[in-house]
């Protein structure tokens, strides 16, 4: 058992990728944020304003519900949140997530996998989510992140 986690939220794969790559680097437990109604194809058109993915971003309060939890979230002294970016921030369900668990004094290290955009204002969302919790500033990584570049930026995330 690790103090840290990596939990994430996938919809494609490439954020799962990034995740796994992330904990094997810094040894963290890692944890698959998993939407209780999955997403379709359908679902995450975001050229479609009557998709699924867009309606849930369209509304502030919306929270999807998940499917797992994590078993003793108290052992964690750091968490790693990674997701795509969705309309310039996190996916609803990551703020489901977050507003799931009592963080209170933990570290949160959001991270995220785009095809080019930054993290907007992630950081700062999360932070009125969880209040009582360190919130960093987030980071893009790069589906391609050399195990070395995501050691170096993990390490430096972790003091």
């Amino acid at each position: 058992m690790s103090n840290i986690l990596v939990a994430y939220f996938s919809a494609s794969g490439t954020t799962e990728k990034v995740a796994q790559k992330l904990a094997s680097q810094i040894h963290a437990d890692l944890f698959k944020i998993q939407p209780k109604q999955a997403y379709t194809r359908a679902d995450l058109n975001w050229n479609d304003s009557h998709s699924r993915s867009t309606l849930e971003m369209k509304d502030p309060n919306s929270r999807p519900e998940i499917l797992n939890k994590v078993e003793k979230m108290e052992q964690y002294n750091t968490v790693f949140v990674g997701f795509p970016i969705w309309w310039y921030r996190e996916p609803s369900i990551i703020d489901t997530f977050i507003e799931s668990y009592d963080l209170t004094n933990k570290t949160i290290i959001p991270f995220a996998t785009s095809g080019g955009r930054g993290m907007g204002k992630s950081s700062t969302y999360i932070q009125k989510l969880a209040p009582k919790s360190k919130v960093t500033q987030g980071k893009r990584l790069s589906f391609s992140i050399t195990n070395e570049e995501l050691n170096t930026w993990a390490s430096s995330m972790i003091k």
